[in-house]
């Protein structure tokens, strides 16, 4: 257990990042997931701008690996593509 006034002040800041990230997450996977189920190519490339969006950042804030990504938005542009 945390001693230290600066350890615990860490914790506490870890234990908000964590539960924020984790919803970014699961909103970014949510996304993914009904973009893979749309079949309407028209509706299906406007709300791929918005899926890359939220991927992009996850990467810039290094909530995802920049590699996970980049395979993610290439991966969907494809799925996109091919309706």
């Amino acid at each position: 257990m945390a001693n230290h006034k600066s350890s615990k002040k860490r914790m506490r800041q870890d234990a908000r990042k964590r539960i924020s990230n984790r919803y970014y997450k699961k909103s970014a996977r949510t996304a993914i997931q009904k973009l893979r189920e749309m079949e309407d190519k028209k509706e299906a490339e406007g709300f791929l701008a918005k899926v890359v969006s939220m991927v992009d950042k996850l990467a810039k804030k290094n909530i995802w690996h920049a590699n996970k990504a980049a395979n993610l938005v290439s991966s969907l542009t494809k799925h996109v593509n091919e309706l």
